[in-house]
């Protein structure tokens, strides 16, 4: 059998469904439970991430893929799956960081043996890498809107493991709750599509995209239709309910209140999961409607999400200094780090209004790399504070200090990330900040207006950014490891 993405792929998705089974089926065995879903798990991430990387090193040139999962049985509805570079280059992300996470689970999880349900967790756990990986490759809204949902569930089920604690309960119902806000607004998002396109399949919302820039083009033009411009009326508020819609998934502020509770009290494999690539599923909509289905952006989208990424990033460093939990205080760096994201997606947006196309690809290729690297460290720095977790039996950094002598391999591993996460160089975070610097400083001279004062502004709340990223961590590794 020749090894191609087309091959690998449903060798990946019948991985994750056969390590869901294993951990149900071996649900009193809770040593095999681990072994044999974990390992499934570990085995499909890396047939994953083989084809993503195959699919993204094959050339603009090549088709993308398209699977057909399942039959057609109800109109408008098709199971099918679509690796584009953009699906592969999302899809890399869960194949990396599920390979990662799977291994470390083999050894994190014999922590819950005798207390908590082992094959409950590597199910659902399972489940969740197979819906996350569905989400990034779905090509049908109706779709899409189902594996979201299934994404949603189990994180849930996830982040309410250990559900005995009333600090996990409150947590996973307000994640519960948020979650589905969000969903609500992005099923509106898609039926306004679908009143323009009269189908669900991605296919007819790109093909919209272009009507769309047309019409926009000609906006200014005297006896322009009243039905175009109700049509670019309904883009706009399409534009509010994605933007609401995943922005609720990616931890944006003022939509962030769930993030900080869930992610300290989930287990530490599914806390790095859902920073590293959860909240990155968000990313993954606004980038594929934003730059794909809604054509030509209005210069105020550009403003919001700009300002949004902008005070996200500002927020969320500042929220982390006062935090004396590790994982909360890892959690607050999420949202930074996601407004650190959609400052190049909002430069991107704008240069793209101001017909600056090589400038947008600059901005959207910082907040791309930003997302792969985001999730590299993030998921690093998680892995190192469950360690840390599994030994003190404490997230208070306040009762720990010293460790770096007793735990000398996870000190460095946790150094590495911090020195990442705080855009220093030569490491990933300070490459991909500096692509962002270098958009947001050369957006200046773009447009004649009073906006062109946002890039300098949003440059050096970037640089403040940075700087207090850096002192949170000094505190952060010196208080527990020094």
């Amino acid at each position: 059998m020749d090894i191609t993405p087309t091959t690998l792929l449903p060798l990946t998705l019948m991985g994750y469904v056969l390590g869901c089974a294993a951990g149900l089926l071996f649900l009193r065995h809770e040593k095999l439970a681990n072994l044999c879903s974990f390992g499934c798990a570990t085995l499909a991430a890396l047939c994953g991430g083989i084809a993503c990387v195959m699919s993204l090193t094959a050339g603009p040139a090549a088709a993308p893929i398209q699977l057909q999962l399942l039959p057609t049985l109800i109109p408008y509805v098709q199971f099918t799956v679509r690796l584009d570079p953009l699906s592969a280059f999302f899809g890399l992300i869960v194949s990396l960081l599920g390979f990662a996470l799977s291994l470390y689970s083999l050894g994190y999880a014999r922590g819950f043996y005798g207390r908590k349900n082992v094959g409950v967790l590597s199910a659902f756990f399972n489940l969740l890498l197979l819906a996350t990986t569905l989400v990034v490759m779905a090509d049908n809204a109706f779709f899409f809107l189902m594996v979201w949902e299934i994404m949603a569930l189990s994180a849930y089920c996830l982040v309410s493991f250990e559900h005995e604690k009333p600090e996990t309960r409150s947590a996973g119902v307000l994640y519960f709750v948020m979650s589905h806000i969000g969903t609500g607004c992005i099923m509106l998002g898609f039926l306004l599509l679908f009143k323009d396109s009269g189908g669900y399949g991605f296919e007819g919302f790109h093909s919209l995209g272009e009507r769309f820039s047309a019409a926009f083009r000609d906006r200014n033009n005297p006896g322009f239709p009243d039905v175009l411009h109700q049509l670019l009326l309904r883009r706009d508020a399409a534009f509010l309910l994605f933007l609401v819609g995943f922005g609720v998934k990616a931890g944006i502020v003022p939509l962030h209140t769930w993030l900080p509770a869930a992610h300290p009290v989930a287990p530490s494999n599914v806390s790095a999961f859902m920073s590293g690539v959860l909240i990155k599923t968000g990313i993954y909509g606004m980038t594929r409607v934003f730059f794909d289905f809604l054509g030509t952006p209005p210069m105020w989208w550009g403003v919001t999400v700009l300002s949004i990424g902008t005070i996200s990033a500002v927020l969320g460093v500042l929220y982390a200094l006062m935090q004396h939990d590790l994982k909360r205080l890892l959690a607050y760096h999420s949202i930074e780090n996601i407004g650190i994201i959609l400052m190049g997606f909002g430069a991107s947006l704008m240069f793209l209004h101001t017909n600056h196309p090589l400038l947008a690809t600059l901005a959207l290729i910082a907040g791309l790399y930003h997302t792969i690297n985001h999730a590299v460290f993030k998921g690093l720095l998680f892995l190192g504070a469950g360690a840390v977790l599994h030994a003190t039996h404490t997230r208070d950094m306040e009762q720990m200090g010293g460790l770096a002598k007793r735990m000398p391999q996870t000190a460095f591993c946790f150094l590495i990330g911090a020195v990442a996460i705080s855009a220093l160089p030569p490491l990933n975070g300070f490459v991909s900040e500096w692509l962002t610097y270098q958009s947001l400083l050369q957006g200046f001279g773009t447009t004649d207006s009073l906006l062109r004062l946002m890039f300098p502004i949003g440059g050096a709340l970037l640089a403040l950014t940075s700087a207090l990223a850096a002192a949170c961590f000094v505190k952060a590794f010196g208080i527990t490891f020094l």
